[in-house]
């Protein structure tokens, strides 16, 4: 979880991509509906959001009671839980957590509230998250454990989550005295760096996060002003030109250039592409996908098919930063900024 999306999802991972393990794919408990829920949730990143709204849309999806339900049964196993996060500053936000293995704490805590999807967290000194319990204890959020790896057979690990539920005292921890709660061993911290080192690091990020927010909005003001010129003024959600901005944001984070963002954004055809419509037209003018006719036929090109003829020179969008002059002849290419300078 980023600073930057408190509200994000922490995932708790052995693997920085999607692998499944054994244990977790051939968990009984789960249903292949929960097991395919879960797999997809895993794959998002860390500023997205879980709804189950979003989720239950879209072709082959299923409905949104179905979607709650298999959210509780992953919760019950120590897959997922909700998060009310409590941060140092004061500020609250809800948080999504997800692992890619039953976290047995989390089964835990789900019987101890209730049931409920959400579980209070409070962030700590060091910035781990610690769980509220209702007796004002505080308890281990799950990702904070040392023993987070895999452990040889011959080792003796903690007992199962079955086994927990199955016990009268896991059943109804929250009556357990503080004292009898088991202590839980903290990480070692990180060695701290110099405050002088902190604070460079911290400047430059601010500088780099302010030149990324003032190229996103050249941009966007730019493109907002020239679909009202091409399709008319707005007049979807009022959170379009936002969502859009964001879309662009995202995009020159990931090192596109402000002109394949223009030439994108003209190619899409719409106030605020869908994120479909988006990556596809990063991917046409960037010459990673081929354009389409009507017919769903690509268009025979000659550079296409035998290379670029006569000087050599080449011709692929976007190959330069420094944007186009609009042309009658090249109508569609993008064109903000500064151009020139006296």
């Amino acid at each position: 979880m980023s600073r930057k999306t408190p509200a994000g999802v922490r995932v708790k991972r052995r693997t920085p991509f999607v692998i499944i393990e054994s244990a977790t794919a051939r968990d009984t408990r789960l249903s292949y509906r929960e097991l395919g829920l879960l797999t997809y949730l895993l794959d998002q990143s860390e500023d997205w959001q879980v709804r189950s709204e979003q989720l239950s849309q879209g072709e082959g999806r299923e409905g949104r009671d179905a979607v709650r339900k298999s959210l509780h049964k992953l919760a019950a196993c120590g897959y997922y839980r909700l998060e009310r996060r409590r941060f140092r500053n004061g500020k609250t936000a809800m948080g999504t957590a997800i692992s890619d293995h039953p976290v047995e704490q989390w089964a835990a805590d789900y019987v101890t509230f209730g049931s409920k999807l959400d579980i209070p967290v409070v962030e700590q000194e060091d910035g781990d998250f610690r769980v509220k319990y209702p007796d004002g204890t505080l308890g281990s959020d799950g990702f904070s454990d040392p023993a987070d790896g895999f452990q040889p057979e011959d080792e003796p690990g903690e007992p199962a989550a079955e086994e927990e539920l199955e016990t009268p005292a896991a059943a109804a921890p929250k009556s357990a005295p503080a004292e009898e709660r088991p202590a839980r061993a903290k990480k070692p911290a990180a060695p701290k760096k110099p405050a002088e080192e902190k604070s460079t690091e911290a400047a430059q990020k601010a500088a780099e996060k302010a030149l990324l927010d003032a190229d996103a909005d050249e941009v966007a003001k730019w493109w907002w002003e020239e679909a009202e010129k091409r399709f008319g003024k707005y007049v979807g959600d009022k959170r379009g030109f936002i969502a859009m901005r964001q879309q662009v944001r995202n995009a020159l984070e990931k090192q596109y250039s402000k002109n394949q963002c223009g030439k994108a954004l003209i190619r899409a055809g719409k106030h605020w592409p869908s994120a479909q419509q988006w990556q596809d037209a990063l991917g046409i003018v960037t010459n990673h996908i081929q354009p389409r006719q009507a017919n769903g036929r690509v268009p025979y090109s000659d550079a296409s098919t035998w290379g670029p003829q006569g000087d050599g020179s080449s011709s692929t969008t976007g190959a330069t930063d420094t944007p186009p002059s609009i042309t009658t002849d090249d109508a569609d290419d993008a064109t903000f900024g500064v151009i020139a300078r006296a």
